[in-house]
């Protein structure tokens, strides 16, 4: 068997969020283990961009779609394109997030609405509409992108940390839900990954400090060491796994 069971050949695969940060690293991973992979933005051009340099970089069969994946029409019309393009849907990655920073008296419900919207509703939006094709084909595999303050909190982000905590339990009932048909839903859970998203803390001298002092590894994590984790959970090695959270936070909630 060996790392046969990682391979992703003749598999389709859909990560949302996917033209930049951990979206980008996870849709190559996907891609570089031999599955066809469809990339989303809100902007098509960007979408379709990123999708032919996919392409071009891997020698996978790549599709970018332009989508918001918060409004239901969108989610479902984008389900539908993949599978009239590829004839199937293996892989759902929801991917796409966003993160506001606010004390809570502060926090308006606008902000409030758009992390729950793109970190909780949106996967909701997504495993929904995929779940009709990957039931027929008894098969599939959906990964959530949490956090691993979907486990513990930080202040400021009173938003940010509900969502991953819902979603990580939207997780495990999806799990229990869609068993039977042979698809497995499992959370990832990175903890401190030097990306766009993070730039705030990261150039926070005292903020920054302040994640260092609580990672044990010390370090950042880059967001190509997260390739591994995703193509773990979307190929056959993870086939016993599902409900579960996969951390990858360099020994943060160890402590």
């Amino acid at each position: 068997m060996g790392l046969d069971v990682f391979k992703l050949d003749g598999r389709v695969a859909l990560v949302t969020g996917s033209c930049q940060g951990l979206g980008w690293v996870m849709a190559q991973a996907l891609a570089e283990a031999g599955a066809d992979v469809v990339l989303t933005s809100r902007d098509k051009d960007k979408a379709q961009a990123c999708a032919a340099d996919l392409a071009k970089a891997t020698g996978c069969r790549s599709l970018g779609v332009g989508v918001d994946v918060t409004v239901s029409e969108q989610v479902q019309a984008m389900v539908e394109t993949v599978v009239s393009e590829f004839g199937r849907i293996d892989i759902l990655v929801n991917n796409a997030g966003v993160n506001i920073r606010k004390p809570i008296e502060a926090f308006d419900e606008a902000s409030w609405d758009i992390v729950q919207d793109t970190n909780l509703k949106a996967p909701y939006l997504c495993a929904r509409a995929v779940a009709p094709y990957m039931k027929a084909q008894k098969s599939g595999r959906v990964v959530n992108l949490a956090s691993m303050l979907g486990l513990v909190a930080l202040p400021e982000r009173s938003a940010y940390c509900s969502s991953k905590g819902g979603l990580i339990q939207l997780t495990k009932v999806l799990a229990l839900e869609w068993a039977s048909y042979g698809i497995t839903v499992n959370a990832l859970c990175p903890g401190p990954i030097a990306t766009e998203l993070n730039l705030a803390v990261i150039e926070n001298p005292e903020a920054n400090q302040y994640f260092l002092d609580h990672i044990a590894l010390g370090r950042w994590g880059k967001p190509e060491e997260l390739a591994g984790a995703i193509t773990f959970l979307c190929s056959d090695a993870s086939s016993f796994m599902t409900g579960a959270e996969l951390v990858v936070d360099g020994g943060w909630t160890a402590g």
